[in-house]
């Protein structure tokens, strides 16, 4: 239960978080409200509305308190790490260098805002903490579910409706492979694929698909291979592909951007936009939560 769980791991607002530092493999020990102004304006563009931010800053939070309780494998035996492995995370001082010194405090005064108005806040299901709170940049419309990606039955992380994200930069692209670059990427990783030249055109064939439109398993000759396998080995933005053979390439047709399951970041702007206080996007995508503190 939350309550056991916040004794067990004393999870207040003085909580320090052991985060590895990974460029000087070193582990520093960071309050958690410091730590979680060092992620947001880290994952979710500062331009982004206000009830976005508090979404994300309650998001990063529950995650890092996960990861107090399962530390993270790259931790180097703190809690979790900075890299994009478990949440990218940089001190004020890094976020300013980066910010300027025009707009840097103005933009730090919104993130501060916005994990201050939801300070100690974290997501729960059924009384338990959310172990994990997943999120990703860009949807194709849909959120992908966790049980049909092959992550077991998660009952938060259901497929919903993500409307409006067209207007995102990433909402579409496009990448073209060399097909002699292509069936050597896949034959070196899956030497008994059986991919040629000659066969390559009739020999790849997506076998399944989620409700979301993510490409669950992909036939590569006499190989299956999971979606989201094929997407990294191919350097996709997303599961939701399609593809068309052009005489010597592949072109791969993408929508989304991100693994797609959880609170889609640009999604959750929008509805910002609309109206939707920061409360109403999570209880959106994640199924069935409610927000503690």
């Amino acid at each position: 239960k939350i309550e056991d769980i916040n004794n067990e791991i004393n999870i207040n607002t003085n909580s320090t978080v052991s985060v590895y530092i990974t460029l000087e493999n070193r582990i520093e020990e960071i309050e958690l409200e410091d730590y979680v102004y060092g992620v947001l304006a880290n994952t979710m563009p500062i331009s982004f509305e206000t009830e976005a931010l508090k979404a994300q800053a309650i998001v990063a939070r529950t995650y890092v308190v996960s990861k107090k309780i399962n530390p993270c494998t790259e931790a180097n035996g703190g809690d979790i790490c900075d890299s994009a492995h478990c949440q990218v995370y940089s001190s004020k001082d890094d976020i300013l260098k980066k910010w300027g010194e025009e707009n840097g405090e103005r933009y730090w005064e919104k993130i501060k805002n916005a994990v201050d108005d939801t300070k100690g806040m974290v997501l729960t299901y059924d009384s338990e903490l959310v172990m994990y709170p997943l999120y990703f940049a860009v949807s194709a419309g849909k959120t992908e579910s966790a049980e049909e990606l092959g992550m077991g039955k998660i009952p938060y992380l259901k497929s919903v409706d993500s409307l409006g994200e067209e207007i995102a930069p990433k909402f579409t692209s496009v990448k073209e492979v060399a097909i002699q670059e292509l069936i050597s990427t896949i034959n070196s990783k899956y030497p008994n694929s059986g991919l040629n030249e000659s066969n390559v055109a009739d020999s790849i064939e997506v076998l399944s698909r989620s409700d979301a439109g993510g490409v669950i398993e992909i036939e590569l000759g006499n190989q299956k291979v999971r979606g989201s396998e094929f997407r990294f080995l191919v350097g996709l933005n997303s599961t939701n592909f399609d593809y068309s053979i052009d005489g010597n390439k592949i072109i791969f047709n993408c929508k989304g951007y991100g693994h797609g399951i959880g609170m889609s970041q640009w999604g959750a702007n929008v509805m910002g936009k609309n109206g939707s206080t920061y409360e109403e996007i999570l209880k959106h995508y994640y199924t069935g939560v409610e927000i503690n503190d």
